[in-house]
């Protein structure tokens, strides 16, 4: 039997996360509260890998990435770039659609601080695993931040410190190309660590690499 792609809306699996998302419950009982699933295609030969959901952002919306400023940045570099067609409307039920692409977290409930313990990565690691499993046509992973590419190399079977850190480095692990990126977070972009540019860069680089798959 394959390992469930998804963990059920009231995962027991981390004390923490869960206190967490029954007090968010209490005070906004209108949101979503639970973990975000993936999101996207799932014939998608590429994959983005975050690392968790934002209070206000999937931990609100119930997909990943939505309702909150980083998720702004990548949606409409992803429309830009052929991997998203529609308007991103921050909400659901915008009409989005992602386009030979998948976006999925390490760590799919809000962590207080946006900080998951080592733990709770550890915890969610299957449904990772078993999210890259489940896409059959898997050939680029794209990684936001350095967390999220140490939990995808654990997922891959490797260890952490497998690949190549920085943005914009490119590695190869498990029979797929991983890139990583700086994460598209206020503070990174806000600090011009991360440029507009610089993140269309990355998915220029991942649709040149599906086209020589």
């Amino acid at each position: 039997m394959s390992a469930a792609v998804e963990p059920p809306r009231d995962c027991p699996l981390c004390p923490r996360l869960v206190a967490y998302r029954r007090q968010n419950q209490h005070e906004h009982p209108d949101w979503w509260n639970g973990p975000a699933p993936s999101f996207g295609d799932p014939d998608a030969r590429l994959l983005i890998v975050g690392l968790a959901p934002g209070r206000t952002g999937a931990n609100r919306t119930g997909r990943p990435f939505t309702g909150d400023f980083a998720g702004v940045l990548l949606y409409e570099t992803l429309i830009k770039t052929g991997f998203a067609t529609g308007r991103y409307e921050a909400r659901p039920d915008d009409g989005l659609q992602l386009v030979d692409c998948m976006i999925s977290n390490a760590v799919r409930c809000a962590p207080p601080g946006n900080k998951p313990e080592t733990s709770e990565e550890a915890n969610c690691r299957p449904f990772l695993a078993a999210q890259i499993a489940a896409l059959p046509r898997l050939k680029v992973i794209v990684t936001l931040g350095d967390v999220a590419r140490r939990n995808l190399m654990r997922a891959l079977g490797l260890k952490a410190s497998a690949g190549v850190g920085g943005h914009g480095a490119r590695a190869e692990a498990a029979g797929v190309v991983v890139i990583n990126s700086y994460h598209c977070s206020r503070l990174n972009t806000n600090t011009g660590r991360l440029t507009p540019a610089m993140f269309e860069a990355v998915f220029d680089a991942a649709r040149a690499e599906l086209a020589t798959a």
